[in-house]
């Protein structure tokens, strides 16, 4: 399958490994994201990768003017800086563009013409109510036609991505038992082991371009992932049910799905997960040994190796200590 994605090119100059760092530029990090970043520095470096930092800005409304700066600076003051120049998803609104008219013309992608409210109703009349921080599936609406309504968004066919996988393999009469086992998407998990999810049901077809002409977190991550030939995605593990979604998008777009790796999150006193939303403190990383403090209290959170003598050990050599210890955790080169 030919795609308009592009993906970066491979030859034996580029390392088999390239890992990233996909902040969003809503603030500066803090305790929770510092154990992301410190994860996918010590999974590049422990396999003698390359790492990227890219500026996840698609959701331009709740950027922070300066933040993205802001937290490159942090990232240098803790020894952490990309092998290449950082790369911002705003700059690269035609590649998901070139990605949607491939989806679209496969007949994989969808006008939309629902809003939130109309989802939810949809799902109050099938008796489905709203979990707290959690998105109703959408009910297939639009799936089969606009029906008069003015398309608002596009969609990804989900429901029915992996009938047609499975009626590409020949299976004609498919009875209730198979059609469970084939909706499945089943991944590895680098940490959390193996997982599976039936994306139909759990999500329903989601967003790949927004109402508001934004384009949607899961498509511009899958683009930009397989463009830079990320081979490795280290983040927090609330991004872990993403990651099915993600998955059929590089099916369907015919690029190489990563190997995942999901870390440890960090919660706040309320027993919610440390976020910019709830009130996470930026982190002041401006003296070398806050900064030392914090990426010491980031490895804990991973389960690696404590200073023997905080006060005494300086950034690289904590960050060598690391990644070695990182290494012997999860297989990198000996």
């Amino acid at each position: 399958m030919t795609t308009g994605v592009g993906t970066a090119p491979r030859s034996p100059d580029l390392p088999r490994y390239r890992g990233r760092f996909a902040p969003s530029p809503t603030g500066p990090l803090h305790a929770g994201s510092l154990v992301a970043a410190l994860a996918s520095w010590l999974d590049a470096r422990a396999h003698d990768g390359q790492w990227l930092v890219r500026i996840e800005d698609v959701d331009t409304p709740r950027c922070v003017p300066g933040a993205a700066d802001f937290i490159l600076q942090q990232l240098a003051a803790c020894g952490l800086v990309p092998d290449a120049p950082p790369q911002w998803q705003s700059a690269r609104g035609a590649l998901y563009q070139r990605a949607l008219d491939e989806l679209v013309s496969q007949g994989h992608a969808y006008p939309c013409a629902c809003s939130r409210k109309d989802v939810e109703d949809a799902q109050a009349a099938l008796g489905h109510a709203r979990e707290r921080h959690a998105a109703l599936p959408y009910p297939g609406t639009c799936r089969r036609g606009l029906h008069g309504r003015p398309g608002r968004s596009w969609r990804f066919n989900a429901t029915d991505f992996k009938q047609k996988q499975a009626l590409a393999l020949d299976i004609q009469a498919l009875e209730a038992t198979t059609l469970i086992a084939i909706n499945l998407l089943h991944w590895q998990d680098r940490r959390l082991g193996l997982q599976q999810q039936d994306v139909a049901s759990a999500v329903g077809d989601f967003v790949l371009r927004r109402a508001d002409e934004l384009w949607a977190y899961q498509l511009a991550v899958v683009v930009d992932d397989a463009n830079q030939g990320i081979t490795d995605v280290v983040r927090g593990a609330d991004l872990a049910d993403n990651t099915p979604r993600q998955i059929l998008l590089q099916q369907a777009l015919g690029v190489p799905t990563p190997r995942y790796l999901h870390t440890p999150l960090v919660y706040g006193d309320n027993g919610e997960k440390l976020s910019k939303q709830n009130g996470a403190q930026a982190l002041d990383l401006r003296d070398p040994a806050h900064a030392l403090s914090a990426l010491a209290r980031a490895a804990s959170v991973l389960g690696l190796t404590p200073l023997a003598h905080p006060n005494n050990n300086c950034i690289p050599d904590a960050l060598a200590l690391w990644v070695a210890a990182w290494r012997r955790n999860y297989n990198g080169p000996s």
